[in-house]
């Protein structure tokens, strides 16, 4: 799986690669250019803090690495052996029948593949974006990983799938034992109230390749 360690790794040899420092990266990508210090690695507490999913996407865009290319930097021997292939579901596929068990993991197997690094939740899996109600955060074609096993916090991007077969991806603002309440990332899209019971599973967006 990917520790902490490897992914902060994985940036400084992108930097690297690029000529840069972490700081000069950082800067490339339009973010602020402490972000990827050594400091800001670990919390004031001493807890791992991780580089979010954005922060990444915005250094692969401004270098034009590709996110192969990132994992290839992975580990001390380079990346050999943290990919593994993981499902590739489309999202009218994901409000279908058969794609999902009562946990939320994806079963069967009539569907794509796409090799991807290792990580601890072996159910996890990619969703391919369609439409626009996602938009600006995600776009027609971006993919998204999902981790149906990850936790969920208050302010994470989550993939939600109603009984009725309805399937969301939101943020989640608010989670009670009676009802979820789901933040839309489209300003133009209405965000959502779902009881509990009229909810089949929701699920940590983990990762984005955009």
């Amino acid at each position: 799986m990917l520790t902490h360690a490897d992914v902060w790794r994985a940036i400084d040899r992108l930097a690297q690669e690029y000529g840069l420092s972490a700081s000069g990266l950082a800067r490339r990508a339009g973010l602020d250019p402490t972000t990827f210090n050594k400091s800001k690695r670990i919390t004031r507490e001493g807890k791992n803090r991780w580089p979010s999913t954005e922060s990444v996407a915005k250094v692969l865009t401004a270098t034009g690495a590709s996110l192969n290319e990132f994992v290839s930097y992975v580990g001390e021997s380079g990346g050999a052996g943290v990919y593994r292939n993981i499902p590739l579901i489309g999202f009218a596929e994901a409000g279908s029948n058969g794609y999902f068990d009562d946990a939320g993991y994806p079963v069967g197997g009539s569907w794509d593949e796409i090799p991807f690094p290792g990580f601890a939740d072996p159910h996890a899996y990619a969703l391919e974006v369609s439409g626009e109600s996602m938009e600006p955060v995600f776009r027609d074609g971006d993919i998204v990983i999902v981790s149906p096993e990850a936790n969920i916090r208050r302010g994470d991007r989550v993939v939600a799938r109603t009984r009725e077969g309805e399937v969301l991806t939101k943020i989640l603002a608010r989670q009670t034992a009676s009802r979820v309440e789901l933040q839309s990332l489209n300003p133009l899209h209405e965000d959502r109230m779902l009881l509990v019971e009229d909810l089949d599973w929701i699920a940590r967006v983990i990762w984005a390749s955009q």
